[in-house]
Protein backbone atom coordinates (compact mmCIF):
# COMPACT_ATOMS: atom_id res chain seq x y z
CA UNK A 1 0.00 0.00 0.00
CA UNK A 2 0.99 3.25 -1.18
CA UNK A 3 1.83 6.62 1.04
CA UNK A 4 -1.42 7.84 2.02
CA UNK A 5 -2.27 11.93 2.56
CA UNK A 6 -4.59 12.90 5.13
CA UNK A 7 -4.82 16.76 5.61
CA UNK A 8 -6.34 17.87 8.98
CA UNK A 9 -7.97 21.52 9.20
CA UNK A 10 -8.99 22.94 12.23
CA UNK A 11 -9.34 27.00 12.64
CA UNK A 12 -11.19 27.40 15.81
CA UNK A 13 -12.91 25.11 18.38
CA UNK A 14 -12.72 21.77 17.93
CA UNK A 15 -14.08 20.83 14.92
CA UNK A 16 -11.74 20.07 12.26
CA UNK A 17 -12.31 19.02 8.87
CA UNK A 18 -10.83 15.98 7.21
CA UNK A 19 -9.40 15.71 3.49
CA UNK A 20 -8.18 12.52 2.13
CA UNK A 21 -8.68 11.29 -1.49
CA UNK A 22 -11.69 13.48 -2.88
CA UNK A 23 -13.28 12.96 0.26
CA UNK A 24 -13.74 15.69 2.99
CA UNK A 25 -15.47 15.10 6.25
CA UNK A 26 -15.27 16.72 10.08
CA UNK A 27 -14.17 14.99 13.31
CA UNK A 28 -15.28 17.40 16.41
CA UNK A 29 -16.11 16.78 20.44
CA UNK A 30 -19.87 16.13 21.24
CA UNK A 31 -21.18 19.56 23.16
CA UNK A 32 -20.83 18.47 26.45
CA UNK A 33 -16.83 18.63 26.11
CA UNK A 34 -17.08 22.30 24.68
CA UNK A 35 -17.01 20.93 20.89
CA UNK A 36 -20.28 21.83 18.32
CA UNK A 37 -21.16 17.84 17.97
CA UNK A 38 -20.98 18.30 13.93
CA UNK A 39 -18.87 15.17 13.73
CA UNK A 40 -17.53 12.22 15.29
CA UNK A 41 -14.57 12.66 18.11
CA UNK A 42 -11.46 11.22 17.51
CA UNK A 43 -11.44 7.69 19.09
CA UNK A 44 -14.99 7.34 16.84
CA UNK A 45 -12.75 7.58 13.94
CA UNK A 46 -10.17 5.30 15.12
CA UNK A 47 -12.76 2.71 16.07
CA UNK A 48 -14.69 3.54 12.37
CA UNK A 49 -10.94 2.11 10.83
CA UNK A 50 -10.93 -0.75 12.70
CA UNK A 51 -14.04 -1.87 12.67
CA UNK A 52 -14.45 -0.83 8.71
CA UNK A 53 -11.19 -3.03 7.89
CA UNK A 54 -12.18 -5.71 10.23
CA UNK A 55 -15.88 -6.13 7.93
CA UNK A 56 -13.90 -5.44 4.60
CA UNK A 57 -11.20 -7.87 5.65
CA UNK A 58 -13.99 -10.73 6.20
CA UNK A 59 -16.32 -9.91 3.18
CA UNK A 60 -13.10 -10.39 1.14
CA UNK A 61 -12.10 -13.85 2.47
CA UNK A 62 -15.72 -14.73 2.18
CA UNK A 63 -16.27 -13.66 -1.05
CA UNK A 64 -13.05 -15.90 -2.41
CA UNK A 65 -13.90 -18.47 -0.25
CA UNK A 66 -17.59 -18.69 -1.77
CA UNK A 67 -19.05 -18.62 1.98
CA UNK A 68 -22.92 -17.45 1.95
CA UNK A 69 -22.49 -14.57 3.91
CA UNK A 70 -25.38 -12.03 3.66
CA UNK A 71 -24.26 -9.02 6.30
CA UNK A 72 -21.56 -8.52 8.89
CA UNK A 73 -22.51 -5.61 11.37
CA UNK A 74 -19.48 -5.22 14.15
CA UNK A 75 -19.83 -2.76 17.05
CA UNK A 76 -17.05 -1.78 19.05
CA UNK A 77 -16.31 0.62 22.26
CA UNK A 78 -13.39 1.54 23.80
CA UNK A 79 -12.40 2.21 27.27
CA UNK A 80 -8.95 3.05 29.57
CA UNK A 81 -9.00 0.42 32.16
CA UNK A 82 -5.81 -0.08 34.95
CA UNK A 83 -3.20 -2.09 33.91
CA UNK A 84 -3.66 -4.46 37.16
CA UNK A 85 -7.03 -5.67 35.85
CA UNK A 86 -5.47 -6.69 32.67
CA UNK A 87 -4.53 -10.66 32.51
CA UNK A 88 -3.07 -9.79 28.86
CA UNK A 89 -1.65 -7.28 29.25
CA UNK A 90 2.79 -6.51 29.28
CA UNK A 91 1.96 -3.18 31.44
CA UNK A 92 1.17 -3.66 35.42
CA UNK A 93 0.99 0.02 36.49
CA UNK A 94 -1.39 2.93 34.94
CA UNK A 95 -4.20 2.94 32.81
CA UNK A 96 -4.40 0.90 29.45
CA UNK A 97 -6.92 1.28 26.14
CA UNK A 98 -9.06 -1.29 25.96
CA UNK A 99 -11.12 -2.10 22.66
CA UNK A 100 -14.14 -4.34 22.87
CA UNK A 101 -15.72 -5.91 19.39
CA UNK A 102 -18.81 -7.88 18.45
CA UNK A 103 -19.10 -9.46 14.97
CA UNK A 104 -22.71 -10.34 14.10
CA UNK A 105 -22.78 -12.67 10.69
CA UNK A 106 -25.76 -13.36 8.54
CA UNK A 107 -26.28 -15.65 6.32
CA UNK A 108 -26.63 -19.45 5.59
CA UNK A 109 -23.14 -20.45 7.81
CA UNK A 110 -21.75 -23.08 9.30
CA UNK A 111 -20.22 -22.94 12.95
CA UNK A 112 -17.13 -23.64 11.75
CA UNK A 113 -17.57 -21.00 8.79
CA UNK A 114 -18.20 -18.17 11.64
CA UNK A 115 -14.96 -19.42 13.65
CA UNK A 116 -13.15 -19.10 10.51
CA UNK A 117 -14.30 -15.47 9.94
CA UNK A 118 -13.84 -14.36 13.46
CA UNK A 119 -10.25 -15.55 12.60
CA UNK A 120 -9.94 -13.73 9.89
CA UNK A 121 -11.04 -10.53 11.19
CA UNK A 122 -8.57 -10.73 13.86
CA UNK A 123 -6.24 -10.01 10.91
CA UNK A 124 -7.21 -7.04 9.21
CA UNK A 125 -4.44 -4.47 8.46
CA UNK A 126 -5.50 -1.76 10.81
CA UNK A 127 -5.54 -4.33 13.66
CA UNK A 128 -2.36 -5.34 13.15
CA UNK A 129 -1.21 -1.92 13.05
CA UNK A 130 -2.54 -1.26 16.31
CA UNK A 131 -1.09 -4.12 17.59
CA UNK A 132 2.14 -3.51 16.54
CA UNK A 133 5.05 -0.82 17.76
CA UNK A 134 3.76 2.18 16.26
CA UNK A 135 6.58 5.19 15.39
CA UNK A 136 4.90 8.95 15.14
CA UNK A 137 7.15 11.63 14.12
CA UNK A 138 5.64 14.86 14.57
CA UNK A 139 7.02 17.95 13.25
CA UNK A 140 6.32 21.39 12.27
CA UNK A 141 6.05 22.29 8.69
CA UNK A 142 8.33 24.99 7.56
Amino acid sequence: MGQQEIIVKNSEGYTSSIYSAGHTWNSDEPESFGGTDTGPTPYDLLLSALGSCKAMTIRMYAKRKNIPLEEITIKLSQKKIHAEDCANCEATTGKIDSIDILIGLEGDLTEEQKDTLLSIAERCPIQKTLMSEIQINSALET
